[in-house]
C-alpha cells in the first residue's frame, strides 16, 4: 500500500471522529487491518494556512485506528492553545495527519555535539529534562529553518529559557510520513 492511499484511508477517518464529536453524523471505512497495529500520530488543524490545533502521541502504544480518531477529536476540542472548533468551522478546517517513525536517542557530548546531529527539514525532535517536555514535528522546519532558532522555539515550548543548556537534557529524534486534505496551503506549524 503506497502512502498516498494510506492517506485516503486516514483523512475520512479522522474527518469523521471530529464531525461525529460534534454531532454530525458522518462514516469512514475503518476496515484496513493496518489499523489495528499500534501507531503513533499527530493531528494537525489549520484555518486559512494558520494552526487551529495539534494533538498527537509520540509513542505507539495503542492500535493506530484509536490513536488516530482520539487525537482528532483532541486537536478539534482541547488544544489549551484554542477554544474548542465548533460545528460552522469544521468545513473550512483542513486535516493534517503526521504518522510518526519510533522515536530514536541522540547520543551527545554537549549542546554543540547535539545540534551536529540533528538533520534541519528531515528530523521531528523531542526536548527532555526532568519534567519539561516538548517536540516539534518535521514540518516545523518550513517556519523555523535555522538549527539555533528551532532549538531555542523548541526549549521555550517546554517552558524553558531559549539559552537553557543542562547535562541531563535527552534528545531524540524521528521522521514522519505526513498526509493532508487538499484545499488551502499546505503549511502547518505541526507544534
Amino acid at each position: 500500500m503506497t502512502d498516498a492511499d494510506k492517506g485516503r484511508i486516514l483523512l475520512p477517518i479522522a474527518r469523521a471522529a471530529i464531525s461525529c464529536a460534534l454531532g454530525i453524523y458522518r462514516t469512514a471505512d475503518e476496515s484496513a487491518p493496518w489499523l489495528t497495529e499500534p501507531g503513533a500520530c499527530f493531528v494537525t488543524l489549520t484555518q486559512q494556512g494558520g494552526l487551529r490545533g495539534c494533538i498527537g502521541s509520540l509513542s505507539a502504544y495503542r492500535p493506530l485506528l484509536d490513536d488516530l480518531k482520539s487525537n482528532a477529536v483532541s486537536a478539534a476540542l482541547f488544544d489549551p492553545r484554542f477554544l474548542p472548533l465548533n460545528e460552522a468551522e469544521l468545513a473550512c478546517t483542513r486535516i493534517e495527519i503526521s504518522l510518526l517513525t519510533p522515536a530514536q536517542p541522540i547520543k551527545f557530548r554537549d549542546e554543540a555535539d547535539a545540534l551536529s546531529q540533528v538533520h534541519p527539514g528531515k528530523d521531528g525532535v523531542i526536548f527532555e529534562y526532568g519534567h519539561y517536555r516538548s517536540t516539534f514535528l518535521p514540518q516545523v522546519w518550513e517556519q523555523l529553518p535555522r538549527l539555533r532558532q528551532f532549538m531555542a522555539q523548541l526549549k521555550r515550548k517546554a517552558g524553558l529559557p531559549d539559552d537553557f543548556w543542562n547535562e541531563q537534557v535527552k534528545l531524540s529524534r524521528y521522521s514522519v510520513s505526513k498526509f493532508s486534505e487538499p484545499g488551502e496551503s499546505q503549511h502547518s506549524t505541526g507544534a
